[in-house]
């Protein structure tokens, strides 16, 4: 069986400040950001000059993030989850850079405070980090806890936003 061309994904590698990240797009939507060197990827780069628009448009906005200019992106998304995964991701869309929120924080602004195990779990599935940025979740004391790219990744970022981490 083929794929439809509108359910090709096509990925490229991005050597960012904090490792290579393996971005994943279908034509009309970004889809996952993976950090290869911790989990097994079998997709395929592309070369930057033969990249679709989307991935172009990805990666400029990462460089622009990553260069302190860019503070929000503005991409089409298409994160696979549940519905609660959704709700949860779309709470983290609403961090604003240089801003954390606790889980208990974000399990009260989808309205599920009793939820925080699973907003946890939700973050720890999102397929899209930076993205969305589900390193701006710290811990009720204020630690850095659990991220998918490291804690070292998540310090970084978080620093780089101008939070003051320890």
């Amino acid at each position: 069986m083929k794929c439809a061309p509108e359910q090709t994904i096509t990925a490229v590698c991005y050597q960012s400040p904090v490792g290579p990240l393996m971005i994943e797009a279908l034509p009309t939507a970004l889809t996952a950001i993976h950090w290869p060197d911790l989990k097994a990827n079998s997709a395929g780069t592309a070369e930057k000059h033969a990249l679709p628009t989307l991935l172009k448009k990805t990666l400029s906005q990462l460089d622009e993030y990553f260069a302190g200019t860019r503070k929000a992106f503005d991409l089409p998304i298409a994160p696979a989850g549940t519905g609660f995964q959704t709700q949860v991701w779309q709470a983290l869309g609403d961090i604003p850079w240089g801003n954390t929120l606790s889980y208990g924080q974000v399990a009260h602004s989808i309205e599920k405070p009793k939820a925080v195990r699973a907003v946890g779990r939700a973050i720890g599935a999102n397929p899209i980090p930076i993205i969305i940025p589900c390193h701006r979740v710290i811990g009720s004391t204020g630690a850095l806890t659990g991220f998918a790219g490291g804690l070292e990744r998540k310090r970084w970022l978080l620093k780089h936003e101008g939070y003051p981490v320890i």
